[in-house]
């Protein structure tokens, strides 16, 4: 399975919802019940699933769901 279908399944778990479909352009005013809470929780349950961690730093940057799926591209493929 691609990246964006794997990234997409977790978010699906995370948010406890079958019909999200992610786009790289999206941010977290698309997706119902993405607040701070549930924003540490796909974090976490992305470095779990990719076996990756992103520094704090690095979390700061991402502005959209394709800042994240480059972030996770670039950790899985330097591994």
């Amino acid at each position: 399975m691609e990246l964006l279908g794997k990234l997409n399944e977790i978010f699906c778990e995370v948010f406890d919802d079958d019909d999200i479909k992610i786009a790289p352009e999206m941010t977290s005013n698309d997706v119902d019940g993405w607040d701070s809470l549930s924003h540490v929780n796909l974090i976490v349950t992305i470095e779990t699933k990719f076996n990756i961690r992103f520094s704090h730093k690095e979390l700061l940057t991402f502005k959209n769901v394709g800042d994240l799926l480059n972030s996770i591209r670039s950790k899985i493929t330097t591994v």
